[in-house]
């Protein structure tokens, strides 16, 4: 136990996490990315009206091309992102390759385009991992046509539109009423209710943090206080961008956008602004927690000094008689004295215990 208390300070770059901002930091957009194409991929439709729902998992891509134009409003979901089945899917709903670019890309700014006769819009799912304590990040791009909605994901093992394919299921949801702009909300809207989950589990990591902080901060402390800036770094970098792309929803004259949709997309973007705000939020309170825990080492340097500086000042008597009376002189006083010792004794004890009490008086600890 003694063991792992010293040799975990060994590894510095471990303990402050010197990989993770690596990770987060390496971001250059001249350099053509390389995505890992999926080892699957898995296409699942919702085909519905106000009145039924077809629900199924297509075999390939091919199969999509029914749902184009059949006068029902069709959501295709494709888990797991290969370059040949996303253009194929883009010629047969005519994509702009641009878009198609977008979508294979990796570490894209959230954005939002108005294509001829389709919307287009990318941001980022994000998760917390529990284990590593890190917030994880998963790329979305959501195409929107006249009857049509097209999602693309690449982890197939999780999502947060749970929420809507239940509504789906429900006869009397007014998901099922309305068409496909208000699906493309709809979608929105649970992605950024998931951040403020994000959100939460943060804001539990800063106040058990805080509450170390200021009862026995140490080097640990620190390199916590270090790893969740970095995780806020990335929270804001996800978030911020998104007001952008809900508001040019807000602004869009499109065609495919309804009027009586549009305040469900400024409700959107109310939650975005609060989200942002609360990630501002945590950033201050991270920042002045730094400042107490440098304060707080300052404040124990300082107590150290006190303590030094006291024991300083009660040895000095001792030091001064010692040296007096050890000086080779052939005639010193009370040297042959039978009391002199024992004098020498008393004063150096004596003279400590009353400047103790002179220091005690005057408040100095």
């Amino acid at each position: 136990m003694l063991q792992n208390k010293y040799l975990r300070y060994l590894g510095l770059p471990l303990l402050f996490g010197t990989a993770r901002t690596k990770e987060i930091l390496n971001v250059n957009p001249t350099i053509e990315p390389q995505r890992a194409e999926a080892a699957s991929v898995r296409i699942f439709v919702y085909d519905y009206n106000a009145d039924q729902i077809e629900e199924r998992e297509l075999k390939n891509i091919q199969e999509c091309t029914s749902y184009k134009t059949n006068n029902r409003i069709s959501w295709i979901n494709i888990d797991g992102l290969r370059k040949t089945e996303v253009e194929a899917l883009g010629v047969t709903f005519d994509i702009d390759p641009l878009v198609l670019e977008d979508i294979l890309s990796v570490n894209q700014r959230p954005k939002m385009d108005e294509l001829d006769g389709e919307m287009y819009c990318l941001l980022n799912m994000l998760y917390f991992n529990e284990e590593k304590k890190t917030v994880e990040i998963e790329q979305l791009s959501i195409v929107m046509g006249p009857d049509f909605v097209i999602t693309f994901q690449e982890d197939a093992s999780r999502d947060v539109f749970d929420p809507i394919r239940h509504k789906l299921r429900l006869a009397n949801s007014r998901i099922r009423q309305r068409g496909a702009d208000y699906l493309c909300y709809s979608m929105l809207d649970m992605v950024v209710d998931s951040y403020f989950l994000v959100m939460e589990k943060l804001g539990d990591q800063i106040e058990g943090l805080e509450e170390e902080v200021v009862r026995n901060s140490n080097t640990r402390s620190l390199a916590r206080i270090n790893q969740l800036r970095k995780e806020l770094i990335v929270l804001k970098r996800n978030i911020s961008p998104v007001r952008e792309l809900i508001n040019g929803f807000i602004r869009s004259d499109s065609e495919l956008l309804e009027d009586r949709t549009t305040r469900y997309f400024k409700d959107v973007y109310d939650h975005i602004v609060q989200a942002y705000d609360l990630t501002e939020n945590y950033r201050d309170i991270m920042m002045s927690m730094q400042d107490l825990y440098i304060n707080n080492v300052n404040l124990r340097m300082n107590e150290v000094m006190k303590v030094m500086a006291v024991v300083t000042c009660l040895m000095a008597p001792a030091t001064v008689i010692g040296g007096i009376f050890g000086m080779n002189f052939d005639r010193i006083p009370w040297m042959h004295n039978r009391y002199g010792f024992f004098a020498a004794v008393f004063c150096m004890l004596a003279i400590p215990v009353w400047m103790l009490m002179i220091f005690r008086k005057r408040g100095w600890f």
